[in-house]
Parts: C-alpha cells; structure tokens; sequence
C-alpha cells in the first residue's frame, strides 16, 4: 500500500499544512510519497526531502505548475494515482480547488475535512458545522482524502527521502495565471498561528479592531474575526475564523466580542486555550472557553494589552 501525498508550497519552501497532511497519511500506513509539482522549486524540494514518514519525493517541473493551477494539477495527479491506494491533501483552500477534480477524474468519492484515520479505508469527518462526527468507510480502489490540518500534529523535518524526476502531464490550455494580491503583514498567517485574537459583531466597527492589532503586536498574534464582522465590513474577508472561513487551532484563541454561533465554533473549538470576552455572560463562547471574563471589551482589552507591558 503506498500514498500520494500532494504538497502545498510556493516553490521556495514548504507551507506548514503540508507536514500535517504528511501526519494524517503515516496513521494510514505503508510507503508515503510526497509530491512536488511547481517550476524552479528546488527550495521546496530541499524541504520535502526532509519531511519525517516520507520515503520518496517526486518532482515535476514545469511552467504549467507554477501557480498551483486546479486543472493542470489535477491531471497530474490522476496521472499518477493509480499507482497508490490513497491521494491525500491538506483541506486548505488550494487543496479544496483541486481534490474535487481528481475525485471527479478518478470516478472515486471524494472524503472532506477529515480529522481521525480508523483504518485504511475508515475514516472520520465532522458534519453538521462540525456538530456531530461521521465514521465513513470507503469502498472505491484509490481513497481521496483532504484532511483538516488542525486535526493532526505536523511531522517533524528529521528525514533524508529520496528524490524522483516524475514527467509532467499535458497541460490544460484554456486557463493560465494572470496575476494575484497578496496581503502583507508582519504578522503570523492567520491559519498558522500559535496565538490568534479574534473579534467580533460587539466591536462595533472597524476602526475599534485596533485595540485588537495592538493585543495582537503584544502577544505576537494573528487577528480573526467572526463572520459577522466580516459582512458587517469591519474587515477583510480573509480575517474570517469560522466554518465559512479559516480553520484555526492555536495554542492560545482570544474571541473579543464574539457571541459563539456554531459556525464559528466550528472553526475555532479545537484551540488548546480559549479565552472569551463578552459583556454577555450568556453568550454561548463561554459553553467552550477555558478561561471567560464578562466584561466592555472596550475596557478590558485596554487593561489587557496594558498589563502584558
């Protein structure tokens, strides 16, 4: 039994998600494969070689897959799958772009957002906003699995695999990469963060998310926000922590002002520490924080970043 792992990476290096999805595959068992398809990529090869659990690294490099487009990506990775029992990736927004496609190519059912490996062909995915957990069995002869990150502690950088030159798949001609806007910040990638503080409705506008960025300088966080903040306009979407949003598991989750819709829940309750601020000490965030103060945020989170001087 051998599996395909499909790395995220940007050609200089690996992105984290990629050493969880490496994680959940060694819970399968058999030879892990971790493939690398960019242009130019030797930085993100040097890393993938390194990967503890992985026995081979397979390279392909050409234009086509500089950019991680789904439709040349996706005919690559059917081209190699049926050599492997299992195609996985992490459950990050490239991942759920180009999985369905493989799924679809391979005539296999696709199994999302899975967080507990059972056996081989068992495995367990939240439904209903992560509410319940459903124990799912496939049957098809290649299992495609995109793994929630959050649900599995990534492997460490203590291997030395082997590499293999792999020949590209043809490409698709009718799309090609046109540009993209990056947002910077000095700040942690939201979904990577060991300490995220979020907020919420009871902000009240976007103006009053500095009290936030301050916290956040203090503590060296990422800023989240809540779905209603977001559509409210306080931030950019790419702020949103939630079940429509980002899947976050920090060490540390402050939620200012954030009621605790299970949406959100659903994005943020596997933080280790969940620390909730709400002057409504009925808000549902209290069912799951560890640590609650009911209190204005507008007068505790100055206290708070005050104190941390």
């Amino acid at each position: 039994m051998s599996i395909l792992v499909i790395a995220e990476h940007n050609n200089a290096s690996l992105h984290r998600a990629t050493l969880n999805a490496v994680a959940a595959a060694t819970q399968i068992g058999g030879e892990v494969h971790l493939l690398i398809a960019g242009h130019e990529a030797s930085g993100a090869v040097a890393d993938a070689t390194k990967v503890s659990g992985v026995t081979k690294v397979l390279y392909v490099d050409a234009p086509a897959y500089a950019h991680a487009l789904p439709e040349n990506l996706a005919a690559l990775v059917v081209s190699l799958a049926q050599a492997y029992s299992h195609v996985i990736a992490a459950s990050t927004a490239v991942g759920k772009n180009f999985m369905p496609r493989v799924a679809a190519l391979l005539d296999c059912a696709q199994i999302s957002e899975v967080v507990g490996i059972k056996a081989a062909d068992t495995f367990v995915r939240p439904i209903y906003a992560g509410n319940a957990l459903a124990t799912v069995r496939s049957a098809d002869p290649i299992k495609v699995l995109t793994v929630r990150t959050t649900a599995f502690d990534a492997v460490s950088l203590e291997g030395t695999a082997p590499i293999e030159s792999v020949p590209a798949a043809a490409s698709y001609e009718r799309a090609r990469f046109v540009d993209q806007e990056l947002t910077k910040s000095s700040r942690p990638e939201l979904a990577a963060a060991n300490i995220v503080v979020s907020g919420g409705r009871g902000m009240q506008n976007g103006d009053n998310f500095r009290l936030l960025d301050a916290l956040a300088d203090k503590l060296g966080a990422a800023v989240g926000a809540s779905r209603a903040a977001v559509d409210a306009g306080f931030v950019p979407n790419d702020y949103q922590v939630g079940q429509t949003g980002k899947i976050v598991a920090p060490q540390l989750y402050i939620a200012v002002g954030i009621s605790g819709a299970i949406q959100h829940l659903a994005g943020m309750k596997d933080s280790k520490v969940i620390v909730a601020i709400n002057k409504d000490n009925e808000a549902p965030i209290f069912q799951v924080a560890d640590y609650g103060l009911a209190a204005d945020l507008f007068d505790a989170v100055p206290a708070l970043t005050e104190a941390l001087d």
